[in-house]
């Protein structure tokens, strides 16, 4: 499926506890496309810090980048100092906003939580306006839409019509909303049709919004996935000392290698 990843993509991107799949990230790792702009919906960790030492990240939009208990990451943290990638500093919500545009088929979202900040002076794609509504002055922000080419994430299950099931990962489906394309991969694949059920219909992201769908076990490891396995903490502590130096980087994604989706 990394075959419908291309150079100069924007990629959608979950945060580490909502099913990030770590299965596509190594076959985009050897697939190679590059100068990708990444988007964390909203924040990132070990995926991004993997594309980005794998030389295939031109932008990084995010509100955040951290492998979390095992510390801050590393390929991320060297190509900010080296100038390597372009860092479009963010807020989860404005994050949220510009795909909640993309989503309407609006081209921006006002934002009242940026006035007074910091950000504004580094993001000349946000404007501030005076809210024509208002009869004094009023000042707000617009996020423009941000509209992915791909997003990519891991699920538990998804059935053989299509259907994934997403559970209350609402955040999974405002990227699939958003994106061009959703690829997926998932724990199994069931015969029965999730829409179809009371109990699971309601967190279903139906196969109208999915491009590709494929079995992965264990595919966001080593992140966990909901109700299905823990975060590996050994394992992100590990590779948060192996990337300290590019040449431990090279070391460790040559050991960990790259497996394929049934």
């Amino acid at each position: 499926m990394a075959k419908c990843i291309q150079s100069g993509m924007t990629v959608a991107l979950p945060v580490d506890y909502a099913g990030v799949s770590m299965t596509m990230t190594r076959q985009m790792i050897r697939r190679g496309a590059n100068d990708l702009h990444l988007v964390c919906v909203p924040t990132g960790g070990l995926q991004v810090d993997q594309l980005i030492g794998a030389g295939l990240v031109g932008i990084v939009e995010t509100s955040a980048i951290s492998l979390g208990e095992a510390g801050s990451a590393p390929r991320f943290n060297a190509a900010v100092k080296e100038g390597a990638i372009r860092l479009m500093d963010a807020t989860c919500p404005a994050i949220h906003a510009g795909l909640l545009a993309a989503q309407k088929g609006v081209p921006f979202l006002p934002m009242r939580g940026l006035i007074g900040t910091d950000l504004l002076r580094h993001r000349d794609d946000w404007r501030v306006i005076n809210n024509p509504l208002a009869d004094a002055a009023d000042p707000i922000v617009l996020i423009p839409a941000i509209k992915p080419d791909v997003a990519i994430f891991h699920a538990p299950m998804a059935d053989r019509f299509g259907n994934v099931w997403i559970g209350r990962r609402r955040e999974l489906a405002a990227m699939a909303y958003a994106a061009t394309a959703t690829i997926v991969t998932v724990e199994r694949i069931v015969e029965e049709n999730l829409l179809a059920d009371e109990l699971t219909a309601a967190g279903v992201l139906p196969a109208l919004y999915i491009a590709a769908f494929g079995r992965a076990p264990r595919g966001a490891w080593p992140y966990g996935l909901w109700g299905e396995y823990p975060p590996d903490l050994a394992e992100l502590t590990r590779y948060a000392q192996a990337a300290r130096t590019a040449d431990g980087f090279s070391r460790y994604m040559a050991d960990v290698g790259a497996e394929t989706v049934s």
